[in-house]
């Protein structure tokens, strides 16, 4: 069969996920641990998707339902294929084959579902290598120091493979190979169909392996090409927490350095999380201990104080954060948060806005240049520009059952330690006296006044509580 370079179309692309993943001691299935963000399987497909497949194929066997409801959310076109009984790579590899039909001489790239580092670069460099090379089959390998529970890489004397052979299964002089098997693999559709119909589960686990279809090639007189990753990170798989915990550090390192080399500050890169979904410009200046998530974009000249958490946040040119929690909020240009703030879902503060320490807001909107400085809940509630809102003001949005708007218009002064009763208004211009109940609407201009007239008992001190510290202190000053 004629096997012309570059003839093909894009590849098909299977990716096992039907493991235990039992050393993970948990009742989550182990591809659906999340590394910065993104569950395991979420980090493959999408390198997977960025090399635009003809066919995208995921098996999945233990906790299917839950691996394929993230499968269908990610990835709607994939097909998903279910390994009822687990029997090795190589069968999951054959059922993937039997649900899809795959032209002849199309690459097929097979991935495992916990490799959370592997990158498109390099996955499209060995689909090169396999079809300019004219290969049956083309490993993915790396050079490590400790190679311990890593299948081994056994090459012929042209320096191509010979075999695989399992960690458990290999010798004593084979466990001294220092190249492993990524279980990264291209094979050549007809050569794999073939070389799968030949392989058996005669051996430790009683499984059929994949890695012997490379035995099966061999033989044959197939070309099988290794190729060496250049990091080997991107191979490293995750079969417990620790090594969850590892790649997670691995990932946070490759995103930092990413974007100090784009332009951004990190005081202290190794405190910092970055989710890969989240966008940045140049000229960010990042604090320790800061983590940015989701579908989070910060502008150019943003600083991001310490201990701030951003999350599906959007963030406009030099506005400042520190110490703060924001969820699914907008930050206008030059406002600033903090410290101690938290930002819910549905805040948008427009440019210059002030939120302070230990202020909550949701689901309201905060007119240019006002402020909101300290000790005050902001809920349902539009806000005009230039407006001040008093320390230790609530807008008492929930009756009990639904929840009720507020309208502060531009230029209105709120009163410290006022209760605004929604649903009401407060007009241009209007002020709120300290420590009123508004349930009222304020027109324009007005002064708003809701609290009782204040009158002092004389001498109940002395009455209520005689031989008390404050009674005694009344006593030295009686007027």
């Amino acid at each position: 069969m004629s096997r012309t370079p570059g003839a093909s179309a894009g590849p098909a692309v299977f990716i096992l996920a039907a493991g235990e993943g039992t050393r993970m001691q948990s009742q989550l299935p182990k591809v659906l641990h999340k590394v910065l963000g993104r569950t395991l399987i979420e980090h493959v497909i999408d390198a997977a998707n960025d090399l635009n497949p003809s066919q995208l194929v995921v098996v999945v066997g233990a906790h299917r339902e839950l691996v394929e409801e993230v499968v269908s959310k990610v990835s709607p076109g994939a097909k998903i294929v279910v390994q009822e009984k687990r029997g090795g790579t190589g069968h999951a590899a054959r059922i993937a084959l039997e649900s899809v039909k795959v032209s002849a001489g199309t690459p097929i790239l097979i991935l495992a579902g916990d490799i959370p580092l592997i990158t498109s670069t390099t996955l499209q460099a060995l689909l090169d290598t396999h079809v300019a090379e004219q290969n049956s089959a083309t490993v993915l390998t790396a050079q490590i120091d400790d190679p311990e529970g890593y299948g081994r890489i056994v090459r012929d004397e042209t320096d191509g493979i010979l075999r695989i052979v399992e960690d458990r299964d290999a010798t004593e002089i084979e466990r001294e190979i220092t190249e492993i098997n990524s279980s990264v693999y291209v094979f050549h559709s007809t050569d794999l169909i073939d070389s799968l119909s030949k392989i058996n589960n005669k051996n430790a686990q009683g499984e059929e392996y994949l890695t012997d279809a490379i035995g099966v090639l061999q033989s044959a007189g197939k070309r099988v090409e290794p190729v060496i990753v250049e990091d080997f990170i991107e191979i490293l798989g995750v079969n417990d927490r620790f090594q969850l915990s590892e790649c997670t550090a691995l990932l946070r390192d490759r995103i930092n350095l990413h974007w100090m080399k784009s332009g951004v500050t990190m005081i202290d890169p190794t405190t910092v999380w970055i989710d890969p979904t989240v966008s940045l410009s140049q000229d960010v200046v990042i604090y320790p201990e800061v983590a940015l998530a989701g579908n989070t974009s910060i502008e150019s000249g943003v600083v991001i104080g310490a201990r701030t958490t951003l999350i599906n946040c959007e963030v406009k040119s030099g506005a400042s954060i520190r110490d703060s929690y924001c969820d699914g909020a907008q930050i206008g240009a030059d406002a600033t948060v903090g410290p101690f703030s938290y930002l819910r879902p549905g805040t948008v503060l427009e440019k210059g806005v002030k939120v302070g320490a230990y202020v909550e807001v949701k689901e309201s909107q905060i007119g240019a240049g006002s402020k909101v400085p300290h000790l005050s809940y902001i809920g349902d509630t539009t806000i005009g520009v230039g407006t001040n809102i008093g320390a230790a003001t609530v807008t008492v949005n929930y009756d009990g059952v639904e929840k009720h708007q507020t309208v502060i218009g531009d230029h209105v002064r709120i009163g410290s330690d006022t209760m605004l009763v929604a649903p009401l208004s407060i007009g241009d211009g209007a002020y709120t006296a300290a420590g009123s109940v508004i349930t009222d609407d304020v027109p324009a201009g007005s002064m708003g006044v809701g609290r009782a007239r204040q009158r002092n008992i004389l001498g109940w001190v002395l009455r209520k509580r005689s031989g008390s510290d404050s009674a005694r202190a009344a006593e030295k000053n009686p007027k």
